[in-house]
């Protein structure tokens, strides 16, 4: 786990992964939603609006996996004190972030003609709407502790904490009565047919390798951020000692 501790390894790394995740990202998921918007027929109940499904669910897997990302990364920096862990979580917020307000704006796109509402105060969208507010937390709390040079310990348990509303996501649909539909796929077995299983698996897989690319490159521009900033305090330091 620390084997990647150092920052110039991991740059390598990073560096020779970050435009093959991008790329195959962006082929995948723009080759998945074209085939889900021209190639998949109609559902039975829903028409058309299926054909959202194919941007909402990856959407929703990675706002509920970026938060993941960042509760572990936590775990790694309060227990092993791992020196990237806190430059993961932080990467990781924004494009979970980002995805969650996608999550919701298709959601809500959806829900016009299948509910004959745009929102609805149930347990799903609820509890979505709650993660939105936890990222942006987050990214204020860990961006003010960059800026001041303070102890990411505090954004560390914050986002375990925050990380207690994940499964309260995943199991909304069973816990409570609500509108939106139950889980489709569990596992083992899937409620979806395979016409659009397929295109919304490889549509998943493309908006992963895209979040995990993004990732990778926060990481790298955070890390240039700290180098450029322990130079100039060096510099700084060099000039009060010309100075006196």
């Amino acid at each position: 786990m620390h084997g990647f501790a150092n920052p110039t390894r991991f740059l390598k790394i990073a560096k020779w992964l970050t435009v093959p995740l991008l790329v195959s990202g962006l082929v995948l998921s723009i080759g998945s939603v074209l085939w889900g918007l021209t190639q998949v027929p109609p559902d039975r109940l829903m028409g058309d609006t299926v054909r959202i499904l194919f941007v909402h669910v990856p959407a929703a897997w990675l706002g509920m996996g970026g938060w993941t990302a960042i509760a572990i990364a936590s775990l790694m920096e309060l227990v092993w004190r791992h020196p990237l862990a806190a430059i993961a979580a932080r990467a990781a917020a924004v494009p979970g972030a980002v995805f969650t307000a996608i999550c919701l704006a298709t959601g809500s796109i959806w829900g016009r003609p299948t509910w004959g509402t745009w929102w609805v105060w149930d347990g799903r969208l609820t509890s979505m709407l709650v993660l939105l507010f936890l990222y942006f937390g987050y990214i204020a709390l860990s961006s003010s502790l960059a800026r001041e040079g303070q102890s990411s310990r505090i954004a560390a348990i914050f986002g375990l904490v925050g990380a207690i509303n994940i499964p309260i996501i995943n199991r909304s649909v069973v816990w409570w009565n609500s509108l939106h539909q139950p889980p489709s796929i569990t596992m083992g077995e899937s409620a979806i047919d395979p016409v659009f299983l397929w295109p919304l698996l490889i549509a998943t897989l493309g908006f992963s390798l895209l979040f995990g690319g993004v990732v990778l490159a926060r990481m790298r521009a955070i890390l240039a951020d700290i180098q450029a900033d322990a130079r100039l305090r060096r510099k700084a330091l060099q000039a009060e000692e010309l100075a006196s």
